[in-house]
């Protein structure tokens, strides 16, 4: 047998869900989370990311003939041996 005041907590619940909107999709609290803990790996990758870009070393090539004499005695290839 239900009590006077489960069955009135009971109407007030019904009365709540079929005013809720079925169309209207709302994220909630989990949604906020999920969303927070992909930003702040977004943003613990970017920091680790700049971390890594400043210890790169790099050195262009000239554009005098220098280079263009190394690339092109180092890609002569060895001719084929026939049997």
């Amino acid at each position: 047998m239900m009590s006077a005041t489960s069955t009135l907590a009971l109407t007030h619940f019904v009365t709540l869900a079929d005013s809720f909107d079925k169309n209207k999709v709302t994220p909630g609290v989990l949604g906020f989370i999920v969303f927070a803990v992909i930003g702040g790996a977004v943003w613990l990758l970017m920091k680790s990311m700049n971390k890594h870009m400043k210890k790169v070393d790099f050195e262009e090539q000239p554009e005098g003939g220098e280079a263009g004499t190394t690339a092109s005695s180092s890609a002569t290839a060895p001719e084929p041996k026939t049997s």
